[in-house]
């Protein structure tokens, strides 16, 4: 199986993105439907939101320094603000385009050939989305996410106006081709609304999932005794990058050296977790 990076992984969303939304307008052109101009546009989206998330990733990835001490991993919440954003007003310019073709129905034409290329595009769209989330697993990456979970709900979408269009088509009610499309436009309203969600929560520090925070109790058990205790765990999570801290009650007998000494390879052991961990001395007396 392919094993790319996530630099990797979005530049070729970007590609697919681009051949899926020429390949969408060349549909909605043929056949004059509105759901399938509905479809090109949430295409348009994934171009934008491809794009914004490559630049967030790359930006992610720069090294620590003076004025971002704990990296810039979270710029990849960015991306999927800004692509839950973009969603949003691609909903709303279905919605416009929609009512308005509700009230002037148009017959739609070259059916067969419009649904193929359709069809094709929700190919290439589900074999991207199916990378990204695995990547996106294997990474955590929100970036990758965000984009993945985007194109599995764009193939979702391309198959509910396939059906509103050719129903459309065969039964002579022009008007369900703009119903579905409105339909489209609810689906990836909530769609955005849950990208934007997922990226607040990530820019306000959540705390490491439940496994990961009992993996990390364990190994501080590992180096309790009579003379050691460990508390106030506390842990967030920011984007790839997963950090931790805790009090390290010492006591008073113990030296400096010691003490320090043992800190050090707690957060030794903890970092093999793949978390950094900040051990806080106090000695108790």
């Amino acid at each position: 199986m392919l094993n790319l990076r996530p630099r990797q992984l979005l530049l070729l969303s970007l590609l697919a993105a681009f051949i899926t939304m020429a390949l969408k307008t060349l549909a909605w052109y043929l056949t004059g439907s509105v759901g399938f101009l509905s479809d090109a546009i949430e295409s348009l989206v994934n171009v934008a939101g491809a794009g914004f998330a490559l630049a967030m990733v790359s930006l992610a990835r720069r090294p620590a320094d003076d004025s971002h001490p704990y990296g810039h991993s979270k710029a990849e919440y960015l991306s999927a603000a800004f692509e839950g954003g973009l969603i949003f007003i691609a909903a709303i310019a279905i919605f416009i385009t929609a009512i308005e073709r509700l009230f002037n129905p148009q017959p739609i034409a070259t059916l067969g050939l419009g649904t193929a290329l359709t069809v094709l595009a929700s190919a290439i769209n589900l074999g991207i989305a199916l990378l990204l989330l695995r990547g996106a697993k294997q990474h955590s990456s929100p970036a990758l996410e965000g984009d993945g979970k985007h194109l599995m709900t764009d193939v979702w979408t391309t198959a509910g106006v396939v059906l509103g269009v050719t129903l459309a088509s065969y039964s002579g009610y022009s008007w369900l081709d703009p119903l579905v499309a409105i339909a489209v436009a609810l689906h990836i309203l909530h769609e955005g609304g849950g990208i934007l969600y997922r990226a607040v929560n990530g820019l306000m520090d959540k705390a490491l999932p439940d496994a990961t925070l009992q993996q990390i109790e364990h190994t501080l058990a590992g180096f309790s005794s009579n003379d050691v205790e460990f508390t106030e765990l506390r842990s967030r999570a920011a984007a790839t990058l997963k950090f931790a801290e805790a009090k390290m009650l010492v006591p008073g007998h113990w030296s400096v050296a010691q003490a320090h000494q043992l800190a050090d390879e707690v957060e030794l052991a903890v970092t093999q977790l793949g978390v950094e961990l900040r051990v806080r001395l106090r000695v108790v007396i």
